[in-house]
């Protein structure tokens, strides 16, 4: 078996809270030059804020920052992956599902890190 995911991942997150605002959330993910935010709720993941959500959800629709909240907006069906797992199968999981960045998450639901795709 080839490297875990575990020993891969970025396990150093800017999660968010789902009641916070759009801006908020935005203004965050500039000052950490992210593209991707975790909506967590007591370590859990429940969702994911990107740019495009607040692009295509947001800005497009001409809906205000400062009145979405990230959890009116963000990806509610996330694939995930086990720390445990074999890189390769999280690349193949990646490929599957047209994504750049896989959340690791352990079997009680806690957000422990994000598997990237090299170039991703």
């Amino acid at each position: 078996m080839g490297q875990s995911i575990k020993d891969v991942m970025t396990s150093e997150l800017c999660t968010i809270d789902a009641g916070q605002s759009v801006a908020y959330a935005a203004k965050m993910m500039r000052d950490e030059d992210v593209g991707l935010a975790p909506i967590v709720e007591h370590d859990k993941l429940i969702g994911m804020l990107t740019d495009r959500d607040i692009a295509i959800r947001v800005l497009a629709e001409g809906r205000s920052p400062e009145q979405v909240t990230v959890g009116d907006v963000a990806s509610r069906q996330v694939v995930t992956i086990d720390p445990q797992q074999d890189r390769d199968e999280a690349l193949r999981i990646m490929a599957k599902h047209q994504v750049r960045r896989l959340p690791v998450v352990e079997e009680d639901g806690r957000l422990v890190g994000i598997g990237c795709r090299p170039g991703g």
